[in-house]
């Protein structure tokens, strides 16, 4: 059983709704988002709302959405069609195992995640970037946004070697995803009803869809998901125990490099 960080001889089942600490029954004070401890609780407490996410305005998600847009030009320019693939940007830029595993092309574990095969593909993955992007990177910071962003597109080229290792895949949803999952614990250590604020029946209807749909990249979605979970749980914690935002910055990042270096190992030489 825990005891009160102020009171080492009592045992307490109750921890603090904000910093995680355990309080016993003198320590806590009741709030409006759950029991507080004596120095959050002279914090300015208030209900969050997913409006309030939404204060800043999301530059990196406006700057990932113009990169990902003029890539695609460039693939229009090179040779691709608006409902086709092909053309020198796709061609040295799509994520194929064996170009990795016996080319050694390892900037393709990066660069998929900035091409399309469509226009009605990434028209949907940039208005998908968009409504994530604007409430999550104000709520986190545009430099965790990014780390995020970056952790969740390499772990989904990594799901994509492991799931679909002779598949070519390209697109932006992977990242995407991850930002959904990161999205999902910040909303929840908020106190926001993920239910109510429908992030629950979004993440299931593209899990669905990830399953049932064609042409899918399931590797990418689901590594790219789980990593987004990983890494706002990395925040959480680290907030919890006051540590530098630096420290939660560079383990995200780590992450993102172990996806890295894995999907390089594990790419298929054959």
């Amino acid at each position: 059983m825990p005891t009160c960080y102020r009171h080492p001889t009592r045992e307490t089942g109750v921890s603090c709704s904000n910093c995680g600490r355990p309080i016993c029954p003198d320590c806590m004070t009741s709030t409006t988002v759950g029991m507080r401890c004596p120095e959050c609780a002279r914090q300015r407490t208030r209900v969050v709302r997913p409006r309030m996410m939404m204060e800043a305005a999301p530059r990196a998600t406006e700057a990932l959405i113009a990169i990902n847009v003029a890539v695609y030009l460039a693939e229009l320019a090179t040779g691709s069609g608006f409902g086709n693939v092909g053309g020198t940007v796709y061609q040295h830029g799509v994520l194929y195992g064996p170009f990795v595993g016996v080319l050694h092309d390892y900037w393709r574990l990066v660069t998929n995640g900035f091409l399309h095969a469509s226009f009605l593909h990434i028209l949907l993955n940039m208005v998908f970037l968009w409504f994530i992007g604007r409430s999550l990177e104000p709520a986190i910071g545009t430099p965790r946004f990014l780390v995020a962003y970056g952790a969740s597109l390499l772990a989904g080229s990594l799901g994509v070697i492991l799931l679909e290792p002779h598949a070519a895949a390209v697109g932006a949803s992977g990242a995407i995803f991850g930002l959904l999952g990161t999205l999902i614990v910040e909303a929840r250590r908020r106190g926001i009803d993920l239910w109510a604020s429908g992030l629950i029946q979004v993440a299931l209807i593209n899990l669905v869809f990830t399953f049932v749909g064609a042409n899918i990249a399931r590797g990418a979605h689901l590594f790219g998901f789980a990593a987004g979970i990983l890494v706002g749980v990395i925040y959480d914690q680290c907030d919890r125990r006051r540590l530098p935002r630096a420290v939660s910055l560079g383990a995200g990042a780590a992450l993102g490099v172990a996806a890295f270096v894995a999907a390089i190992a594990l790419a298929p030489t054959g």
